[in-house]
């Protein structure tokens, strides 16, 4: 089987690059053939043989600077003519869809209906949904204060425009507004054959929305399984991923203030970094990645995952209990499928500084119980290349 993974960046970035690349191994590691398609960009590590790629742009130097940018957000003629080519020189029986809108956008899944039709050919459109940008505007279901909202999940989407909803900015908001009126009323996402939801909560508010009910299945991400060693452990609590303030940093940083005989560490990047520095306690340890944030990981008394958006199934609560280390988690979103409450570790109230340092100081100052929920996360089991492996397949149709 030939497929397509299409993701508009084809470099490690977040959590829909680790996807993509680790499902391109996994179809490859089986037998299939594997091709990319996305931005054009010097740090790309994948590939397709047609060398065709869309024109990369920084909407971070602004719209002002981006003459382009408006059109180029909601529709992009040049990624249907790049995906076109590629449909062409590697006619693949699957096209596996990711990260596409801002950039790619849903133009190109236009073009793969267009080669369907004029080839005759039945290829599969799947398409794995990382957010919620079927359903928000502004893809994350939070205003512009970060604020949990679903008000646009009835299809009113002025309510982007009204709260400034994207990066608190009118243009933006705006431009936002009209992605999603525009293919909410085109024909685009009506020829995806299936919606792979990483979660049963990002399902359900699919599912509220008929054009996508039919389409959705929920599987949770997958991941290699880990050999837990008896690491001894150190003397710091862990956060690692994206350090903001919707991921929850600036929470877990004012807990920090409250027990300053216990350590920080803080691994990864964000805007959060120069108020890390502003702790006593806390320590930035910067961009970790392989055998190194494994032992990071491993070694940390508890890792903490403070999100105050609704996440839809993160990696680092997955990795931190396959490396032997009980996670204190936000309730929000996908997460709480991801943990067994009271055993490999505890949730509290997303944005409660108060319930965050009560859930803390139970595993770190209870005696035993730090101990316990690191012998109960040897036991943990979640989707293996394996067993996703064989859900693809239905999916693909083989």
């Amino acid at each position: 089987m030939k497929v397509l993974l299409v993701n508009k960046f084809l470099y490690p970035k977040g959590g829909a690059e680790t996807y993509t690349f680790k499902l391109g191994k996994m179809l490859q590691d089986n037998g299939h053939t594997v091709q990319y398609f996305g931005l054009d960009n010097p740090k790309n590590i994948v590939f397709n043989n047609a060398g065709a790629y869309v024109t990369d742009m920084d909407f971070g130097k602004g719209i002002r600077k981006n003459i382009t940018a408006p059109l180029r957000i909601i529709y992009s003629s040049e990624a249907k003519k790049k995906i076109t080519k590629v449909l062409y020189d590697f006619e693949p029986d699957v096209v596996h869809m990711n990260n596409i809108q801002f950039h790619l956008t849903p133009s190109i899944i236009l073009a793969v209906e267009k080669y369907r039709r004029r080839t005759g050919r039945k290829v599969k459109i799947v398409y794995t949904a990382h957010d919620y940008q079927l359903i928000c505007p502004s893809h994350g279901l939070f205003d512009s204060e970060i604020k949990v909202c679903e008000k646009c999940l009835g299809g009113n989407y002025t309510h982007c425009l009204r709260t400034k909803c994207m990066k608190n900015s009118y243009s933006k908001s705006f431009l936002a507004m009209l992605d999603a009126y525009y293919w909410k009323l085109s024909k685009a996402y009506s020829y995806i054959d299936t919606i792979i939801c990483p979660s049963h909560f990002l399902k359900r508010k699919l599912d509220l929305q008929s054009r996508f009910s039919h389409k959705t299945v929920a599987i949770h991400n997958f991941i290699e399984p880990q050999k837990t060693e008896c690491t001894e452990k150190g003397d710091y609590v862990l956060e690692f991923g994206h350090l903001s303030r919707d991921k929850g940093t600036l929470t877990l940083l004012e807990v920090a203030k409250r027990m300053p005989d216990k350590r920080f560490l803080f691994a990864g990047y964000g805007a959060a970094e120069a108020e890390i520095a502003k702790v006593e306690n806390a320590e930035y340890v910067g961009f970790k990645t392989g055998g190194e944030l494994k032992e990071l990981i491993s070694k940390a008394l508890c890792s903490v995952y403070p999100s105050e958006w609704y996440e839809n199934c993160p990696f680092s609560v997955i990795e931190s209990q396959m490396y032997g280390t009980p996670v204190v988690c936000s309730k929000m979103g996908g997460i709480p499928e991801l943990i067994k409450e009271g055993e490999t570790g505890l949730m509290f109230e997303a944005g409660n500084a108060d319930d965050l340092e009560e859930k803390l100081r139970y595993i770190l100052e209870t005696p035993g119980i730090a101990e316990s929920f690191t012998d109960n996360c040897k036991g943990v089991s979640f989707e293996t290349p394996q067993t996703y492996y064989q859900q693809i397949l239905k999916i693909y149709g083989e």
